[in-house]
């Protein structure tokens, strides 16, 4: 039998600006003083233990109910699942998504982000309810265009939160491993744009290489911490399966690029 707290009519409308700022509004409710949760989802087998609580206003022009997401209220980096609260210490109900408007994200990749770089993405769960998924990192380097051929991937980026140095290097790592590849980005005048090549020796794995993974990061200087390199400032919540790339192959390997679950830059070995 499903449970209350997953079985709502409840559809909750939302829409971002270019600030990161979320407005929530949901249908009339009698509730005395309702509540929209936001809980982070737990690892698998972890207890939740982080949640934020937003009031909720009715608004005179219409009855329904509203509550803002500031840009200030930093969210953890992961998934959020919002629930309404009809009233504190009441029994919570997930939400179903209304009307998305997200179309201030769709060039989020143009504007400069300052550090620490935080991005929220509202989107569909599988199951069909409302979530948010948040990123929250000290810089970051967004990756704009690949460019695979049949000897080597291209990317370009840009970086924010930090700027490049003529000491910066790009770092592919792989995973599981101590194995580091550095290459030297052709970095732009304004420190912040890089583009860097990767080609079939930098990529080649000693036993075959199979299965194997490049994770790619960005150093901004000989003794910084690297960034990782992603994307994330634009609407799409999830691109693993929406972005595919071809693949190098050479000497029976193959190399492909690809976003992770958490939307970060890697290169498959197979």
């Amino acid at each position: 039998m499903m449970s209350k707290h997953h079985d709502t009519p409840q559809r909750t409308d939302c829409a971002i600006d270019t600030d990161g700022r979320i407005t929530f509004r949901l249908p009339p409710t009698p509730a005395a003083r309702p509540q929209l949760l936001l809980a982070l989802r737990p690892k698998k087998g972890r207890p939740e233990t982080t949640r934020h609580h937003l009031e909720l206003e009715p608004d005179p022009a219409d009855g329904k109910w509203r509550a803002v997401l500031e840009p200030h209220q930093a969210l953890d980096e992961g998934r959020w699942d919002l629930y309404l609260l009809p009233e504190p210490g009441a029994e919570r109900q997930r939400l179903r998504p209304g009307l998305r408007d997200l179309r201030a994200l769709v060039d989020g990749h143009l504007r400069d982000r300052p550090s620490p770089v935080a991005v929220r993405i509202p989107y569909v769960t599988k199951d069909g309810f409302l979530a948010l998924r948040a990123w929250l990192r000290t810089a970051h380097a967004e990756a704009r265009r690949l460019d695979v051929t049949d000897r080597a991937i291209t990317v370009e980026a840009r970086l924010h939160g930090a700027r490049l140095h003529e000491d910066a290097t790009v770092r592919l790592r792989l995973r599981g491993s101590d194995t580091v590849r550095s290459l030297r980005p052709r970095i732009d005048e304004d420190g912040r744009g890089f583009s860097f090549t990767a080609g079939r020796k930098d990529l080649a794995v000693d036993g075959g290489g199979a299965g194997r993974f490049w994770d790619a990061f960005v150093r901004p200087t000989a003794d910084a911490r690297p960034i990782r390199i992603g994307r994330l400032l634009d609407d799409v919540a999830d691109r693993k399966h929406v972005f595919v790339y071809p693949p190098i192959t050479a000497d029976r390997t193959a190399a492909r690029p690809y976003y992770t679950v958490d939307n970060d830059l890697a290169i498959e070995m197979t």
